[in-house]
């Protein structure tokens, strides 16, 4: 049992992260100029906190709202059986209408693309959306699937091996902070 602490690196901050929320955020109304035909949706856990605080942002931005979604992805992911834990079953909270609304589909970071491929088949399952876009607080590369956002906050690079931790103070009693953990 060894007594070491993870080294990490700080990749963002606090305010860096606030500048990349309202950053995303002025780039989703840029290409969206009806925000009440949005649905701001957030892949659990801290997507669905990045999709609150883009939809406080535009609100602010704005002075109009976007719908809020929850997009559970547990159950339609490729790679249950590499996975070393299974994730918990979280409730998919969307309108009840999709049709004609598009879909901002939010995670925290973009690594491979599986979850967001995940995303896309239970989405289809609750509706048609007119379309849908991707917005992540981080890209790191080493994509296995042909997947791009829309909207990133920041691009970082990274090895396969080292680990992208983002944490929130209201869920993690951490403050904000993106880390690079190295292996």
């Amino acid at each position: 049992m060894s007594d070491r602490t993870p080294q990490f690196v700080l990749a963002m901050d606090a305010a860096a992260i606030s500048h990349a929320i309202i950053q995303m955020a002025t780039q989703i109304l840029e290409k969206n100029p009806q925000p009440d035909r949005l649905v701001i949706t957030g892949i659990p856990t801290r997507g669905v906190e990045i999709a609150r605080r883009l939809i406080r942002a535009m609100e602010v931005s704005s002075k109009k709202s976007a719908a809020f979604g929850i997009i559970d992805v547990s159950m339609h992911r490729d790679d249950l059986s590499k996975r070393s834990r299974m994730t918990a079953v979280q409730t998919t909270e969307l309108p009840w209408d999709l049709d004609d609304r598009t879909i901002i589909l939010v995670d925290d970071v973009l690594f491979t693309g599986r979850s967001c491929r995940a995303a896309l088949d239970a989405i289809a399952s609750f509706g048609r959306p007119s379309s849908i876009q991707f917005a992540v607080l981080v890209d790191r590369g080493h994509r296995e699937l042909p997947i791009h956002a829309d909207y990133v906050g920041k691009y970082l690079v990274t090895t396969p091996e080292e680990k992208i931790r983002v944490r929130f103070e209201n869920l993690d009693g951490e403050p904000d902070s993106v880390r690079i953990t190295q292996p």
